[in-house]
């Protein structure tokens, strides 16, 4: 009987641990939510900063959706690999032109796979004031901030970097295209 209790006993001991360690979970504590949002800040800042520098403006994944429901003329721009991300996943219509992810403040023809900028214009077309969007893999790749930088400096005027990419486009459960 008296095993019996021992065994009851650190039966209930463990039962409370636990819901005390998965309360603790749900409620934040016991991990360093402080710390996720200096990191969310940090995100944020480095997005604003890029925006400005680069002179384009930004637009949500529901936006951009939103824009290709409504059958608006606009030119998407996915500037991931071929083979590795775009072949695979892109959003629906976009066109592939690779963009490094470290700034490239002067065009480096190794950078973009031996492509120019004359090339990236003849991909844009000759509207300079048609909206242009341009996305890469999610947040934190800076692939889509060379590429709507570039579009700034070749002189178009509506420029959107979709900074989510088709992380937060197939996050939304929205469909992608492939082209295998």
């Amino acid at each position: 009987m008296r095993n019996m209790k021992k065994l009851l006993t650190w039966t209930m001991v463990g039962a409370v641990l636990t819901l005390g360690a998965s309360s603790a979970s749900a409620f934040g504590f016991g991990e360093n939510k402080f710390a996720k949002e200096v990191e969310k800040e940090q995100g944020a800042v480095k997005l604003a900063r890029e925006t400005v520098q680069g002179d384009y403006g930004l637009i949500t994944t529901e936006e951009l959706k939103k824009l290709i429901d409504a059958g608006e003329d606009i030119l998407i721009i996915d500037t991931m690999p071929y083979e590795d991300s775009y072949k695979k996943n892109h959003i629906p219509g976009a066109k592939q032109f690779l963009f490094p992810i470290p700034p490239m403040e002067s065009w480096d023809s190794k950078e973009t796979r031996g492509k120019s900028q004359e090339d990236y214009a003849a991909l844009l077309g000759t509207d300079k004031d048609k909206t242009i969007v341009v996305y890469c893999g999610f947040v934190k790749c800076t692939r889509s901030h060379n590429g709507a930088m570039w579009a700034r400096k070749l002189g178009y005027t509506k420029v959107l970097r979709h900074p989510g990419g088709i992380f937060a486009w197939k996050g939304a459960e929205y469909p992608a295209e492939s082209t295998k």
